[in-house]
């Protein structure tokens, strides 16, 4: 029988992790007015790219800005940290750039670009657009034609259990001469009024004891925990706890947030799947009690944005992929096929995550009830 593991990240080991030995030196005025950073698209890698941001606005000099260059759906959620003075919104996430793209990006006078997507054809814009600028990245993909210096890394060892994703980012960052990440993440600050919130969200921020549940995950099913399981948490929690549960996730996990709902079946369980935007979502989780979620953007953004969870994974690594956070705890089963990073299981079994069940989920709540966890710092106030 394959054995139940509950870990949690080891921030310490993370922040000490440099998968680089490169140093970039360039004199002040070489920074013109402050560094261009194109983010990833995924909500999830957004998150693990913070700290690296936070620490490169600390390494910039004096009035120099930093400017995320990242797509629609991730343009409030960088407008709402404080590591960011700017945000440049490209026209779309995986097309060429339009001439306003490049003009946006021309006119911040930035002095660098920092590419923390993999993206030959971003390389190539940014290029046409900061042609005599130094810009920087990963190696991938043949675009280091583009770039004044590519960093490269191990393919290896970013997927095992030595290196987590963030190390990328945070290693490049050290690359600027930044300072050792301290474990924070950057203040998520208030951008949307309670005055323009839906009357449901106002509502449910009122409540003292939400739990909340991220059902769905946009990998695939080898990621996405039985719904009956995740039912039965929800309805121990009602029960048990005397509290509410909030369902969350994108519009096309409605339908997984859906047949959660019916399995529930309780005036005290709300369904936002697909109506909150980035901004609503920051909000519920930092009122949250608690979250259990998959492998997914939602367990990313609780966990910086301070709250409590745990984190149920199947095919993905979580060593590589875990919640960047001591208040988070992971859950996974040591099948020898796992972490096989694949959307679908090839085996024609999901074991890896139906060996996992909600007992353990519910007693691992339980033990939150007796440990006290790590402060929380760099956080600002939810929403009262």
């Amino acid at each position: 029988m394959n054995k139940i593991r509950i870990i949690s990240a080891d921030i310490a080991k993370i922040a000490k992790d440099r998968l680089l030995s490169d140093a970039i030196l360039f004199p002040r005025r070489d920074w013109k007015d402050g560094l261009a950073i194109r983010t990833p698209n995924w909500l999830g890698d957004a998150v693990m790219a913070l700290p690296a941001m936070k620490l490169l606005k600390s390494a910039a000099p004096k009035n120099c800005a930093i400017f995320a260059v990242t797509i629609p759906a991730l343009r409030d959620f960088f407008r709402s940290v404080d590591c960011v003075d700017r945000v440049i919104c490209l026209s779309g996430a995986h097309k060429a750039w339009s001439g306003e793209d490049s003009a946006k990006v021309r006119q911040t006078h930035s002095g660098a670009a920092l590419l923390l997507n993999n993206s030959l054809r971003d390389a190539f814009f940014f290029r046409l657009a900061m042609p005599f600028r130094r810009i920087y990245g990963a190696s991938a993909r043949g675009r280091g034609i583009f770039l004044s210096k590519s960093f490269l890394f191990n393919p290896d060892g970013l997927m095992s259990k030595e290196h987590h994703h963030a190390s990328r980012y945070l290693s490049m960052a050290y690359a600027f001469g930044a300072e050792e990440w301290d474990g924070t993440f950057p203040v998520f600050n208030e951008i949307k009024e309670p005055e323009i919130m839906s009357a449901e969200l106002v509502n449910l921020l009122k409540n003292k004891n939400m739990l909340v549940v991220a059902p769905s995950a946009a990998y695939g099913p080898a990621k996405k925990w039985p719904i009956a399981n995740f039912a039965k948490v929800c309805e121990w929690w009602i029960k048990e706890k005397k509290g509410v549960v909030a369902a969350v996730g994108a519009s096309s996990e409605i339908a997984n947030a859906s047949e959660l709902e019916k399995l529930v079946s309780s005036p005290d369980f709300a369904n936002f799947a697909g109506k909150t935007d980035i901004m609503d979502l920051i909000a519920i989780l930092k009122k949250a009690v608690f979250c259990v979620s998959n492998d997914s953007g939602v367990m990313h953004l609780s966990a910086a944005v301070g709250g409590t969870g745990i984190a149920i994974f199947g095919s993905t690594n979580p060593f590589a992929t875990g919640p960047l956070s001591g208040r988070w705890k992971i859950i996974y089963s040591e099948e020898e096929c796992s972490p096989c990073l694949k959307r679908e299981c090839e085996l024609g079994h999901y074991r890896c995550l139906e060996s996992i069940d909600a007992e353990t989920v519910i007693k691992t709540i339980k033990d939150y009830d007796s440990i006290t966890c790590p402060p929380v710092t760099g956080i600002a106030c939810p929403v009262s």
